[in-house]
């Protein structure tokens, strides 16, 4: 089986592949100071609880934004499922031509859901990921990726008016029931929430607009469902995207 990582700034993401068949997902917070042994316990212990054991893993695949993060997990898989992962990073086949000015600045989050949005939708197609960052990925017909855009994310946000107002409180991530709000509760819910879901159809409208017509539209991370629901803009959900990315790069590489 195939032990999918996507090391995220807040979350870290684990999908569990047989074949092209998911067997298992499931988070773990991101952890800067977590050592390897630490995260081998976690690891380990939700793969058990999941009915896996660590002889079921016979391949990993790996992507990161967490540089630090991206060594500790190297060495975890190596020492506790003695595989050598594949890190998806320069010189790995992605099948994607980056066409940016500077094409390593690209994070490789950004090049993997480009990948698996190409393959399961083909193109043109804009991947909308709403996790700690909200981006935006361009991938043409033949599968170039062109470019895009990044804003701050959701809970970001909510997180900056909490912490810099202080008459202001921390939020949960719901829409109210009226965009004007008539409490504090609602009056922030409605602004990050509906504020987004403007954010998301602004900006896409604008992608669409210098694309040249229609093109379809897919969102993915934590906040992608619940966008979803109040916008027509967005044409698939699949909060699995970096995961089945991370598979597809694995085999383009090994087979």
């Amino acid at each position: 089986m195939l032990l999918a990582i996507d090391i995220g700034n807040t979350e870290t993401t684990f999908g569990v592949f047989e074949g092209e068949k998911k067997k298992a997902t499931f988070q773990m917070t991101t952890a800067i100071h977590r050592t390897a042994d630490e995260g081998a316990v976690l690891l380990l212990s939700i793969l058990k609880n999941r009915g896996l054991e660590a002889s079921d893993i016979t391949e990993v695949a790996l992507c990161s934004v967490v540089p630090p993060l991206t060594l500790i997990f190297d060495d975890m898989i190596k020492r506790y499922f003695n595989i050598s992962p594949l890190i998806v990073a320069a010189g790995v086949k992605t099948g994607i031509r980056v066409c940016m000015d500077n094409p390593k600045e690209v994070g490789a989050d950004r090049i993997v859901v480009a990948v698996a949005a190409h393959h399961l939708y083909g193109g043109p197609v804009i991947i909308v990921d709403l996790g700690t960052a909200t981006t935006f990925e361009i991938v043409s017909k033949n599968g170039d990726y062109l470019g895009g855009a990044i804003a701050p994310g959701m809970l970001s946000s909510a997180e900056a008016l909490f912490q810099r107002a202080a008459m202001l409180p921390r939020i949960d991530m719901a829409p109210p029931n009226k965009v004007i709000g008539t409490n504090t509760i609602d009056a922030m819910r409605s602004g990050v929430v509906y504020g987004y879901v403007g954010l998301v159809e602004g900006m896409v409208q604008r992608m669409q607009k210098e694309l040249g017509g229609r093109v379809k539209v897919v969102a993915t991370g934590g906040f992608s469902g619940l966008i979803a629901k109040e916008t027509r803009i967005i044409d698939e959900v699949n909060p699995d995207l970096t995961l089945i990315g991370l598979r597809i790069i694995y085999r383009m590489n090994r087979e």
